[in-house]
């Protein structure tokens, strides 16, 4: 029974209006909710437990490093006494100092003056400093049980040969004497051997002991603070201090290390992979737990969504059909402000829209043709307008008026040029060309009251520049610099690394600082046609080569005119087409 009704429920999910509208609905609601939210979930994990780890373990080595430091200093200050006592001891000046108790009022007054000396070594930490002989006899306060001290593990175990500082490490300072108070204070310990064939204490041991008190506090604090394994060893293997012998080392587990620069000593702090990553695993289960339910939520509402909306989509799909069908009148009723309003309201706005597309084509057709018209005509009028020039200068050639016909012949030059717009890009060799046509032109108007010098290389003509460029330019001279075409004009092309530098000067009446900065601002209301040229040409060159190449104009009132143009080097491929050199 159940197996069929999974079977019906799965067929009614998978098939027909469901499979089309609801689930991929359904899908991409769940898709693009889940993604990012497991993708913030996990991030957000690694983030954390990235941190907490890395702070985690920054934190183990400065504890370490403070169980390092502590110890250091105690181990230092206990082998400071060592040396003073021994570095006494050796002075020859101090041989009274007996194995056996003192008898002589001398060797009386050296024991005080010796014991003195160790009791001005003592600190509040100082558990007790003695001088053992080979008989038994001791230096020190009288608390001490030799017998007992010889007893202890820690004692027995120091070798008889043994040279330097053995340190006996921590143990329970119970080798007092019985009606001497607290015998089970903790201690760290200290013997040096004295080597000395000269002196009378020659054979005896420095024991120096130190409370551990704090020391050993400090260390059980580390341990429940970390919950880590705590274990410290001599330079000859010895377990000086372990927090519980029956811990289980592993590879996987986190250590750190520090050595006393003392005497070898080795601190090492274990703890198990496990409880090191304890935090990160309780993130990482408040993740999932986090997801998992978010999964949930998502899904319900994602179902509840697709539920509400499919019969809203559906009737949209259905108009959209009667349109595909022909039928431009059909609009969607609107039910609401969502998003399948809004594109219930697109729909109605797409039907309009192709009604009036249909009228849109029918005049653009219109348009085109007339523009082909238009074209077509401009065609005509050049040639109209040079074949006019040339009967009318065969005409002042057939009349002997010889200074008409030479005008004609160099104004038909640069009509031809600037009515040719078949190229934009002409080269400079061209355009100087023109220029020279229309210079004999206002020779022949003005006569020979104008100089004119070019500097140019023939290798530089065959660079391309904006055609009718320099023409408006020549014609502002004439037209507002020079009067009676009175003047002297220079014209210079260089080149300046991989562009070309074109400097136009002329003598004449120049223009104010207003005026210049006036004239190549665009959307500039003008008197007559003064600077329109210029702005022109500026805008040529900037279209043509971009924004930051053009014109720069320099002008003294009364002295003159000079105009800048830069532009990038370009050739003319065989094609017709610019090139880059």
């Amino acid at each position: 029974m159940n197996i069929q009704w999974i079977r019906q429920l799965n067929k009614r999910i998978f098939s027909g209006s469901y499979r089309s509208i609801r689930t991929k609905l359904l899908f991409c609601f769940l898709i693009v909710t889940l993604i990012p939210l497991l993708s913030l979930g996990a991030l957000s994990y690694y983030q954390s437990a990235k941190i907490i780890n890395s702070q985690f373990g920054k934190y183990g080595e400065d504890a370490v490093a403070q169980l390092e430091q502590q110890t250091s200093s105690s181990l230092g200050r206990m082998k400071q006494m060592s040396e003073t006592i021994y570095s006494y001891l050796l002075d020859p000046a101090h041989t009274d100092l007996r194995n056996q108790a003192p008898v002589s009022y001398s060797e009386i007054i050296e024991k005080n003056d010796f014991e003195a000396l160790l009791k001005s070594l003592w600190t509040d930490q100082t558990a007790g400093i003695y001088i053992i002989t080979p008989s038994g006899y001791y230096y020190g306060e009288n608390n001490l049980d030799v017998a007992k001290l010889r007893n202890m593990p820690e004692w027995k175990t120091k070798p008889a040969s043994y040279k330097g500082l053995y340190w006996l490490g921590f143990y329970m300072q119970n080798h007092a004497m019985s009606s001497s108070g607290d015998s089970n204070l903790p201690v760290l310990g200290l013997a040096v051997p004295i080597h000395n064939s000269n002196g009378t204490q020659n054979g005896s041991t420095i024991l120096i002991e130190e409370n551990a008190q704090e020391l050993i506090h400090m260390f059980k604090l580390f341990e429940t603070d970390t919950k880590s394994h705590l274990t410290i060893k001599a330079s000859d293997g010895r377990i000086i201090y372990e927090s519980a012998p029956d811990f289980t080392k592993k590879d996987s587990d986190i250590t750190w290390i520090r050595t006393l620069a003392v005497n070898q000593w080795t601190i090492e702090a274990r703890l198990p992979a496990k409880a090191f990553y304890l935090s990160s695993g309780i993130i990482r289960s408040n993740t999932i737990v986090v997801a998992v339910i978010s999964c949930l939520l998502a899904f319900g509402f994602a179902y509840l969504f697709s539920s509400r909306f499919t019969a809203r989509i559906r009737t949209l799909k259905d108009s959209m059909q009667k349109v595909s069908f022909g039928k431009l009148d059909t609009r969607m009723p609107i039910e609401g402000r969502d998003e399948l309003g809004s594109l219930d309201m697109s729909f109605n706005r797409m039907v309009s829209g192709v009604q009036s597309l249909v009228q849109e084509v029918e005049q653009s057709e219109r348009l085109k043709k007339e523009a082909e018209l238009k074209a077509f005509h401009y065609q005509i009028n050049p040639h109209l307008l040079f074949n006019t020039l040339n009967s009318i200068q065969w005409k002042a050639r057939l009349e002997g008026a010889d200074d008409i016909r030479q005008m004609l012949y160099h104004l038909t030059m640069v009509l031809e040029g600037n009515l040719d717009i078949s190229q934009e890009l002409i080269t400079v060799g061209r355009e100087l060309r023109m220029i020279e046509h229309f210079l004999k032109i206002q020779e022949i108007r003005y006569g020979n009251v104008f100089s004119y010098e070019l500097n140019c290389e023939d290798s530089l003509k065959q660079y391309l520049i904006p055609r009718m460029t320099l023409q408006p330019l020549f014609e502002n001279i004439f037209f507002h610099g020079f009067t009676d075409g009175i003047g002297v004009i220079k014209l210079d092309v260089t080149v300046e690394k991989n562009e070309l530098l074109l400097t136009l000067r002329d003598n004449g009446a120049g223009m104010t600082e207003e005026k210049r900065e006036r004239l190549l601002v665009p959307d500039q209301k003008r008197r007559g046609r003064g600077g329109l040229g210029v702005q022109n040409a500026d805008q040529k060159f900037k279209l043509h080569f971009g924004s930051q190449y053009g014109l720069t104009v320099f002008s003294t009132k009364g002295e003159g005119t000079a105009i800048v143009i830069h532009w990038p080097k370009e050739e003319e491929r065989p094609d017709g087409y610019s090139k880059e050199n």
